[in-house]
């Protein structure tokens, strides 16, 4: 069993891909058969796996959920009370509710077993910039 905590920098919302450092991570772990879980520590990020060959896909993902779940100074959002840490705030926390906040991908051979399209990303639904961490734990 080995773990690692990952620390992401995120510069406003979008998906930031961090399948290569998981990957050299586990690599350095040596040949196994194991469990990876990823969980995001925080409240207001999620994880997803999804496509990293044509980033518009990353880009209309976020474009689709800031549509689904706007800031509250959209009136849409006038029922929300938790307002005082910003407008992207409360949004970022239902956002991260509807997603995943840990993953779990079988490794075989020391390798993820991802799809050769599918890459692992933390989703920043913050507005400023942030230090996301990831814990990672092979099992």
């Amino acid at each position: 069993m080995s773990h690692r905590i990952f620390e992401i920098t995120t510069h406003g919302p979008g998906l930031y891909e961090f399948t290569t450092d998981l990957a050299r991570w586990i690599a350095g772990e040596g040949a196994m058969e194991a469990a990876l879980t990823v969980m995001v520590q925080h409240t207001s990020a999620s994880l997803v796996i999804q496509e990293n060959a044509d980033p518009e896909v990353q880009t209309d993902l976020a474009a689709f959920f800031h549509r689904l779940v706007p800031p509250t100074t959209d009136p849409s959002m006038a029922y929300l009370t938790h307002t005082y840490e910003g407008p992207d705030d409360m949004p970022a926390h239902i956002k991260s509710a509807l997603l995943p906040t840990t993953l779990t991908i079988p490794v075989l051979n020391g390798r993820m077993t991802l799809g050769t399209w599918q890459g692992v990303y933390l989703f920043e639904h913050r507005s400023r910039p942030h230090t996301r961490r990831v814990m990672a734990l092979l099992r």
